[in-house]
């Protein structure tokens, strides 16, 4: 596009924004229907030390640098998602409560983040270290959007943790929202989204520093 990189990273964002405005205010599920929770952690990688001896185990929270989130997705089963981004799972509860209509099965794992959800919803859960999927309960509409992120994430993006992750799950979630139209549909429909898009909350003035994205 003959463009400077400073110029490509806001045009990016700002289709990212536009994205998110389907996602908005979005409420899945209802009576009958299954809606599926999981969580995936990005960002905050730590180097390991050169030489062996100076090697810490990166898994124990002493030794991260505290910057790894999680992506929560909530995705209705043949149908839409909605992403939101946490410091840890045990966050998302109330999220997952004010996305999810009442009369709504949710599906999810054995992660003790999701016990709140009993109390609201019926839940199925699933403990993979048993099997992916048993008794009719399983997570993998919600496993498959996290193996597109990350694809994304290794083969596109390569760093889309801190402040921009969750732009970068609300695209991922439009692109799986939307991924059985063809790329003609998806580039008019995006394209009609950023035309009717207000100035950028993120990015207006970004360059310029009269304000800092969003974290």
């Amino acid at each position: 596009m003959n463009v400077s990189y400073k110029c490509a990273f806001v045009l990016l964002h700002k289709l990212r924004e536009a994205m998110a405005a389907e996602l908005k205010g979005r409420t899945l599920g209802g009576d009958g229907k299954t809606v599926e929770v999981d969580g995936g952690y990005f960002g905050g990688y730590v180097k390991p030390a050169n030489h062996v001896d100076n090697r810490r185990d990166r898994r124990l929270r002493r030794n991260q640098n505290g910057k790894r989130k999680v992506v929560v997705i909530v995705r209705e089963r043949h149908g839409n998602s909605v992403p939101a981004v946490f410091k840890s799972e045990a966050h998302a509860a109330a999220f997952i409560k004010t996305r999810v209509a009442k009369g709504t099965t949710i599906q999810a794992d054995e992660a003790g983040s999701w016990d709140a959800l009993h109390d609201r919803f019926e839940v199925k859960r699933i403990n993979h270290e048993e099997a992916y999927s048993l008794d009719g309960a399983c997570t993998n509409w919600a496993e498959e959007f996290f193996s597109r992120m990350r694809r994304a994430e290794i083969g596109h993006h390569h760093h889309i943790a801190g402040q921009y992750l969750l732009r970068y799950a609300q695209e991922a979630s439009w692109r799986e929202d939307n991924r059985r139209q063809s790329n003609g549909d998806q580039v008019n429909r995006l394209a009609g989204l950023a035309l009717n898009a207000k100035p950028s909350v993120d990015f207006s003035g970004y360059w310029q520093h009269h304000q800092v994205a969003a974290s």
